[in-house]
């Protein structure tokens, strides 16, 4: 019974630790959300194949220049031994000066072949010089750079993703908190109301004037939830997170803001921008195929050897092994190939001016990117600096306007001016919030910056 009870305490408290960590598992900051992605977004994995392909094409890239061992075995037995007739000069070199008679047993069809031909053999290659070859080795390993940049580039595309997909949810989130927050001090002010109108102090008017306020926040707020579910919705996808599952938001706006003054001046590291670093890889690369298509000018050298050992009789007892080996060298000179090399590196020329020419636009767009982040974010925080201090002053009018209103001084419509200059104020109040980090995710954008993964 001990042990019972024992087994169920331990599978209860196993229980509790697998419910704690779901939860865990549910509740994501915008780190652990661009964290999560780079585990299940299916473009990161496709990146990630690229990058062990350019690995086995290096490994199959250099194969090319090392000895090559191959092995092959023959059996081979004559059901029918071929046979070829004699010329009458054999024939005649075969008849007795004497007699002229043919020797017994004489015959113009004989057989040059024995019925069993067995041989094993074992050769040897390898590339002495081959100008292409090394050249090739070169850009196969700079291709491997290109394909981890290129998975770099979809990890920070991807977290731009998450970080867009991440911010409407939570700014529906702020604003369910600031409207329960109105709805909870209406409530008050309603109960007040109703309280002073059972005592002869206020109209029907007046109550029904809050009710209706109160009536229209609740509409608000179930608009805002389904709002809010359907944003969720959205990230979940973009996260490759279930859709069934629940997700709890850990931010914040306000703990997603950082000061971002230092990046505001200064120049532009454009490294730090994957497509740039991508772009450049992308010029090497030409630049090499320009020196591969130069190097089918150059001639090539090989070795190569074998060894062959074959056994020949009619039967597998009476026959004879002859041993053949031999070495040598086989070299390749390009002559005239009706100018077909010379067209192929003018193209690859060609090709490598059209990548540095892109190159050169892209550098002018990151230019143009940062310039507008940078004056994108600096409005935004001026323009949050304003609304911080209009937020201030409506919420100072409202709570003035109750005060006159409980003490029989003001009236119910300087409560409901005060209440909607509030509501107006709180919205773009959390607007320009929204609007800041907006521009600060832009200029991290812009500049390169690999803030949340």
């Amino acid at each position: 019974m001990k042990k019972l009870i024992l087994v169920l305490l331990v599978a209860w408290l196993t229980g509790l630790g697998r419910t704690a960590l779901a939860q865990d598992n549910s509740r994501l900051s915008l780190k652990d959300a661009a964290r999560y992605a780079m585990d299940h977004n299916l473009s990161i994995r496709n990146a990630q194949i690229n990058v062990a392909d350019a690995d086995q094409q290096i490994i199959e890239r250099r194969a090319y220049g090392i000895p090559q061992i191959n092995a092959g075995i023959n059996l081979q037995r004559y059901l029918q031994v071929p046979v070829q007739v004699l010329p009458e000069s054999f024939v005649a070199l075969a008849r007795d000066p004497v007699t002229g008679e043919l020797p017994p047993g004489f015959s113009r069809k004989v057989s040059f072949f024995l019925k069993n031909n067995f041989s094993g053999n074992v050769e040897l290659s390898t590339m002495v010089f081959e100008g292409s070859y090394f050249v090739g080795l070169r850009a196969a390993r700079l291709y491997r750079q290109y394909a981890q940049k290129q998975l770099e580039t979809q990890q920070q595309s991807t977290a731009q993703q998450v970080m867009e997909a991440y911010l409407p949810p939570l700014l529906l989130q702020e604003n369910l908190k600031i409207l329960d927050k109105n709805i909870g001090n209406l409530e008050r002010l309603l109960y007040e109301t109703r309280e002073s109108y059972k005592a002869g102090f206020v109209e029907q008017l007046d109550v029904d004037r809050l009710d209706l306020s109160l009536a229209n926040l609740h509409m608000e707020r179930e608009n805002l939830i389904r709002q809010y579910e359907s944003a969720l919705n959205g990230l979940k996808f973009a996260l490759g997170y279930p859709v069934e599952s629940e997700l709890v938001l850990a931010d914040s706006m306000t703990t997603l803001l950082r000061p971002m003054e230092e990046y505001l001046d200064g120049n532009i590291t454009y490294e730090n921008r994957r497509e740039f670093s991508v772009a450049n890889l992308g010029v090497q690369l030409s630049e090499l195929n320009v020196e591969l298509n130069r190097s089918y000018y150059l001639p090539s050298v090989r070795a190569f050897g074998s060894y062959t050992v074959t056994y020949l009789g009619d039967d597998l007892k009476n026959g004879f092994w002859a041993p053949t080996g031999l070495a040598g060298l086989s070299i390749n000179i390009p002559i005239f190939d009706g100018w077909d090399k010379r067209s192929k590196v003018e193209r690859a020329r060609l090709g490598l001016e059209l990548d540095r020419n892109r190159m050169a636009d892209l550098q002018r767009a990151i230019n143009l990117d940062v310039t507008n982040a940078r004056i994108q974010y600096e409005s935004a925080r001026d323009r949050i600096k304003n609304q911080e201090r209009n937020l201030q002053l409506a919420e100072r009018i409202y709570q003035t306007a109750q005060i006159k209103y409980r003490e029989g001084v003001g009236s119910s419509i300087e409560i409901t001016q005060a209440e909607q200059s509030l509501y107006q104020t709180q919205q773009l109040f959390i607007q320009a919030l929204f609007d800041q980090l907006t521009a600060q995710i832009k200029l991290e954008k812009a500049l390169g910056l690999d803030t949340y993964y």
